[in-house]
């Protein structure tokens, strides 16, 4: 899946959860000073961001399908390499780097043992892959109550809970299949203060993503009824999201 909405609706959307997993993935990617590592489908660059306060621009690399999204990371790190690219098709020699991380990218690749396969061929022997994907499929994903309350109104509606890595051992079952070894699979959590319930919600209505579409779809009405019955589902404001991620990180 690319993305085809401006960058900053998708650091509304996504970016306000996504900032607070970079630094929980660097670390357990082991990321240290002195290496060179490419972030695979950077989006606009929330790990991106991560990864140059550690190791410098001139040792990151990054590649996102999407062109508005390449465009804002290219603007927000200069120094930065940023390609246009599939992860099914990494622009780099074998070998070119000591780490590739992907960041909640696994579940909307076309194909992803051939995106994470490109992965493990790009990283040194004896580097690391690491990536993590929200847990749509245990329903602790920051966009689980959206799904669960659109699955009230409509049981049919199918949500992200199928996708690849969205469910405990997936990912690490992705990794194994395409030769990484050592292979661990961790949770990582973040929480997220969100003031006002229309705080949460507004950035729903920007079409960002399959629950962002799924919202920017439906009729008035129905989309007042779905607000409705997730207002009476949340506890008062403020309150607090707490998310998970499944992680994997394994060695080539």
């Amino acid at each position: 899946m690319t993305f085809a909405v401006p960058a900053d609706a998708y650091d509304r959307f996504m970016g306000r959860y996504s900032v607070m997993l970079s630094p929980q993935l660097a670390d357990l990617a082991g990321v240290a000073e002195g290496q060179r590592v490419v972030d695979v489908g950077c989006g606009p660059g929330a790990l991106t961001a991560e990864l140059v306060a550690r190791l410098g621009p001139e040792s990151v690399a990054a590649v996102d399908p999407s062109e508005p999204f390449v465009a804002a990371a290219r603007e927000r790190y200069p120094e930065v390499e940023v390609l246009q690219a599939s992860a099914e098709e990494l622009p780099y020699p074998d070998q070119s780097f000591d780490a590739a991380l992907a960041q909640l990218v696994v579940q909307f690749m076309s194909d992803p043992a051939a995106g994470v396969g490109e992965m493990r061929r790009v990283t040194r022997k004896g580097g690391v892959v690491a990536a993590c994907v929200w847990d749509h499929g245990g329903g602790q994903g920051p966009l689980s109550p959206l799904w669960d309350a659109a699955r009230r109104l409509d049981p049919g509606v199918a949500g992200e809970s199928l996708q690849v890595g969205t469910r405990e051992g997936e990912l690490e079952q992705l990794f194994v299949a395409v030769g990484l070894r050592d292979v661990e699979e961790t949770p990582l959590s973040v929480s997220v203060v969100h003031p006002t319930f229309e705080e949460w919600w507004e950035p729903f209505t920007l079409g960002v993503g399959p629950a962002g579409q799924y919202v920017s779809r439906l009729d008035e009405d129905r989309q007042a009824e779905l607000h409705e019955l997730l207002q009476r589902t949340f506890p008062p404001a403020p309150f607090t999201i707490t998310s998970r991620a499944w992680t994997a990180r394994g060695i080539v």
